[in-house]
């Protein structure tokens, strides 16, 4: 599987994914923390991948998305944008809608 597919697959196959510097538990960036804080006061489950743990990935993903920065959150398999645009959804109320569609908010 090329790593456009793996990328694919996470997409298509889980509600939300974030693509951060670290992990939910352990953040290795302010951006990806804030946006890791944020998902959680939505209550929302999601898949994380690590992009530190794959270069292959971190660099593909990159082109994939047309977006050159990390965070990456997808929800509903379009790319939602990084920490301001996930900051911004939030206060408007709009982040918390957009998870219950794709059933992402746990009771």
């Amino acid at each position: 599987m090329s790593v456009i597919e793996r990328i694919k697959d996470q997409i298509e196959n889980n509600p939300v994914v974030l693509y951060m510097k670290g992990s939910p538990d352990f953040p290795q960036c302010g951006f990806s923390g804030q946006t890791v804080q944020i998902l959680g006061a939505c209550h929302a489950k999601f898949m994380y991948v690590n992009i530190f743990e794959d270069p292959e990935l971190r660099e593909a993903l990159k082109e994939y998305s047309n977006w050159p920065t990390y965070p990456q959150l997808y929800i509903g398999g379009e790319l939602v944008g990084g920490c301001d645009i996930v900051i911004d959804l939030y206060q408007k109320g709009e982040l918390a809608k957009m998870l219950a569609a794709v059933g992402a908010i746990e009771e």
